[in-house]
């Protein structure tokens, strides 16, 4: 009734948890998700998730797929999708997205590039260039 595909890898979704007494000085690489409810100084990079929790901190860079912070953030972010800040995140520094949602109450306090919006103009741009000559 049912066939099993031959070659198909079923995905495992890690989900590593940095708890609320732990602090992590250095660079932490995997595919899965993060949570983060206590302090990371260094770099951490994931196609995943990043979250960080209300009592999590993190000084450093992130790479990240999409990223909820309740958080504090300093340093350098990269999200390639979704870029979701709670009421009590916190962030300082520069960040690069493709989305943003900002809640009443979070503090953002950063230089933020958004690449789908420099996509656009790019696009606009040259198109406008085009027409006038």
């Amino acid at each position: 009734m049912f066939t099993e595909k031959k070659g198909v890898q079923p995905q495992t979704s890690e989900r590593n948890i940095i708890g609320k007494n732990t602090s992590i000085i250095g660079d932490v690489q995997s595919e899965g998700d993060f949570r983060i409810d206590g302090t990371v100084e260094g770099t951490i990079k994931t196609s995943g998730r990043v979250i960080i929790g209300s009592n999590g901190i993190v000084k450093g860079e992130v790479e990240c797929g999409n990223a909820d912070f309740e958080g504090t953030f300093s340093g350098k972010l990269v999200v390639s999708e979704l870029l979701s800040l709670k009421k009590t995140a916190n962030i300082n520094g520069e960040v690069f997205i493709n989305k943003l949602l900002v809640e009443p109450g979070a503090v953002f306090n950063a230089s933020c590039t958004m690449k789908s919006g420099i996509k656009d103009l790019k696009k606009n741009g040259s198109q406008k260039a085009q027409k006038t000559a």
